[in-house]
């Protein structure tokens, strides 16, 4: 098959699970990876992973099928980061929806559900090596199913999870680091740690796992 993927933020924490799917398809798929709509061209699939714009369906017409993995279970969980939501509001198991992409925000039909299984200790980098490594299991099951693929419409009431800031990693000094763990699990200690304010003065705080 012509395959296409799409990452419109080359900084995003997915690149080096992109990388290995790369490497990956190459072997039976004439693969190209691009990094802005302006570039797609013709062909089967388009894999969009870690795309930040929400695409045209002229952009989407240039393949039969465009493919997303949202980790919510659709129409639940649109929108922005919705698993650092999800592990906030207490979640440890959490959904996968592999589906087909239209001109909506998270819209189309669903192709596979799936779960990462978290048991509640895990770090940011851990919980986005679980999501890498799930994404790439359901693209290989789509993929090596594609011509029998059915997709499923999402039924239901719709919710969305707005953009997370810097300003959502701000601890409270009135509650407990045991009230606040999740906060700190989906905390990055580089691009947005956790932080907390005390007479004025901003404290940055880090967290790691002893090895």
């Amino acid at each position: 098959m012509k395959i296409t993927i799409l990452t419109d933020n080359p900084k995003s924490w997915i690149m080096p699970y992109v990388e290995d799917l790369k490497e990956e398809l190459i072997q039976e798929h004439e693969v190209t990876h691009i990094f802005s709509s302006n570039d797609i061209t013709s062909g089967d699939v388009m894999l969009i992973l870690s795309c930040e714009k929400i695409l045209k369906n002229t952009h989407l017409s240039f393949h039969e099928s465009n493919i997303v993995v949202h980790p919510s279970k659709l129409p639940l969980g649109k929108g922005w980061s919705p698993l650092a939501w999800q592990i906030l509001e207490g979640e440890n198991n959490i959904p996968l929806s592999l589906f087909e992409a239209n001109d909506k925000v998270d819209d189309g039909e669903v192709y596979i559900l799936d779960y990462v299984k978290l048991e509640g200790h895990e770090l940011n980098d851990e919980i986005k090596h679980q999501q890498g490594i799930k994404t790439l299991e359901m693209i290989r099951e789509y993929l090596n199913d594609f011509e029998n693929r059915i997709g499923k419409p999402q039924r239901g009431d719709e919710t969305f999870y707005p953009k997370r800031t810097s300003k959502d990693s701000e601890l409270d000094l009135n509650k407990s680091l045991s009230e606040q763990f999740n906060l700190l699990r989906v905390v990055d200690n580089e691009r947005y740690p956790a932080y907390f304010i005390k007479d004025g003065v901003k404290y940055i705080l880090k967290i790691y796992k002893e090895i």
